[in-house]
């Protein structure tokens, strides 16, 4: 069954892209995504799960790296990872990141990990603030960068400083705070999408930026394009064909929110999709996000943040389908 929903997911795909996997412009396709819940990850009673990276297979298993901790939000977090033979029943591994020491910029929390895979090592991208959380809570969060030989670890920061901090503009976009990194490999270079808050912005007037860096450490420099998507407040991004497709939750102007935006150049986007049900806080399967290959499509699965009332935070599984 599965073989086949593969089969007409990959069919239906082929009828809204051009020959070179770039989608069709004279038409809006719709997206309809599905959760279900996971084992070993999934709700627990006084565990918090959330801000899932994305997915990648190494051998035979499935990684995923995630904040836990024993809060709601993610500002009392470090980062941890689990694995999976079949990306619906994972196995709980252990911490990969402690806070930084005191007094440093990440000592108050470690979170919102994702993960790139070049030069035959593993970079794990997190999230920290300096402050210990207390209500209410004014983030000061930085981008930084952990390095390791193996999936498992060990993790070793390849800088005490953040590779990517929130501009010294009061104007910017990212002023404030940045957050969420999310990277691709494109025309041989490492480019980082984020999400950035300018000083006296909600939450609501987040925007999504780029830095791009010439090797995985950096340093990775802001596009001068930025903001290059006016909302967002998820990062998802992948290649599509030859070109960058993302897709947008429920943050921002009202005719970007859930949709899917393809940029044929990674910074020009406009709508190719409606999406209905989009993940919160989605982590993607994206098998041709580090290969330059050309062949990405719509990831078909993911992880992302789960909510119940009775549980703290935890992760859950989506699936997408093109609509006939």
């Amino acid at each position: 069954m599965k073989k086949l929903l593969l089969l007409l997911l990959c069919g239906v795909v082929a009828t809204q892209t051009n020959a070179d996997n770039t989608p069709a412009r004279d038409a809006i396709g719709k997206v309809t995504v599905d959760h279900t819940d996971l084992t070993g990850i999934g709700a627990e009673t006084g565990a918090m799960r959330r801000d899932p990276s994305d997915v990648i297979k190494v051998g035979d298993l499935y990684y995923v790296w995630y904040s836990k901790g024993k809060i709601s939000p993610g500002y009392d977090a470090t980062v941890w990872y689990a694995t999976s033979t079949d990306g619906h029943h994972w196995t709980e591994k252990g911490q990969s990141l402690a806070k930084g020491p005191a007094g440093r910029w990440d000592a108050g929390s470690v979170f919102t990990p994702n993960i790139l895979v070049a030069e035959g090592r593993y970079w794990l991208f997190y999230t920290g603030t300096s402050q210990p959380y207390t209500k209410p809570f004014n983030p000061d969060s930085k981008i930084g960068l952990a390095a390791s030989d193996s999936p498992d670890g060990p993790w070793e920061r390849v800088s005490p400083d953040p590779i990517l901090t929130n501009s010294d503009n009061p104007a910017d976009f990212d002023s404030h705070l940045i957050d969420d990194a999310c990277l691709i490999v494109r025309d041989d270079k490492y480019w980082l999408y984020y999400k950035g808050r300018q000083l006296g912005k909600s939450p609501a007037q987040t925007q999504m930026g780029l830095a791009i860096a010439d090797q995985p450490q950096g340093p990775y420099i802001r596009h001068e394009a930025n903001p290059v998507i006016p909302g967002n407040h998820e990062v998802l991004v992948w290649p599509q064909g030859e070109g960058v497709a993302a897709m947008i939750g429920t943050t921002g102007p009202k005719e970007i929110t859930n949709t899917i935006q393809y940029a044929a150049d990674g910074i020009h986007f406009s709508k190719t999709h409606d999406v209905v049900g989009g993940p919160w806080a989605g982590g993607a399967y994206r098998p041709e996000a580090f290969t330059q290959s050309g062949k990405g499509t719509l990831p078909e699965w993911g992880v992302e943040i789960g909510r119940a009332k009775t549980h703290l935070p935890f992760i859950k599984r989506f699936d997408c389908d093109i609509a006939p």
